[in-house]
């Protein structure tokens, strides 16, 4: 992704901070290598949606005990983010306002969701209230941030990826460039924070 174009916020934009929940932090059940650094990027920019009156979502896995993402039912992943432990939870340093619309995804034993679109409201959530552009930053880069990504752009959103706000798993070492290459070819605009005006 190339970066470097001053992009503005304003009306009809929205913040969609994904999954960083605690399993997906270093020393949880499933953690995104350096995932913890996007909390510091992420804070600046809810503060700076905050500032103007934009929405900020922040979407959440929120799995049951037998989910069928987890390897003992014959998934990939190791049991996560299961509903209300503290794996769960959000990052504790993760300055989410009070007026947060959280949306929680994968609830279902039996379906998966790595988009915080797929088996929730989030499009019509957004659409009531006149977005049309979606900021997405949080985790992880190429699973829940890629698919939350191309879903809104299905939605004809227009997406702009926060950049410095990413991290990846990289179960193969190119995943995450993988991911944003995709990102960017599908007409995402990626963004770093001294670049918002």
């Amino acid at each position: 992704m190339i970066v470097g174009e001053k992009v503005s916020i304003g009306p009809g934009d929205a913040l969609i901070v994904v999954d960083v929940q605690n399993d997906f932090l270093p020393g949880g059940s499933l953690a995104v290598p350096d995932g913890n650094a996007v909390i510091a990027a992420l804070n600046d920019y809810i503060a700076r949606f905050v500032d103007k009156g934009l929405p900020v979502f922040a979407t959440r896995d929120w799995h049951p005990t037998d989910h069928c993402s987890f390897k003992a039912q014959g998934g990939i992943w190791p049991p996560h983010c299961v509903a209300g432990t503290k794996g769960a939870e959000f990052a504790p340093d993760l300055t989410l306002p009070s007026t947060v619309v959280v949306v929680s995804k994968a609830a279902e034993q039996g379906k998966d969701a790595y988009s915080g679109f797929e088996g929730t409201d989030l499009a019509e959530r957004l659409r009531a209230l006149g977005v049309t552009r979606v900021f997405v930053g949080g985790l992880a880069t190429d699973y829940c941030v890629l698919q939350t990504v191309k879903d809104a752009l299905r939605e004809q959103l227009q997406v702009v990826v926060l950049h410095d706000a990413i991290r990846a798993v990289n179960v193969h070492p190119a995943d995450g460039a993988n991911a944003e290459q995709e990102m960017a070819q599908l007409g995402a605009q990626p963004v770093v924070y001294r670049d918002l005006v």
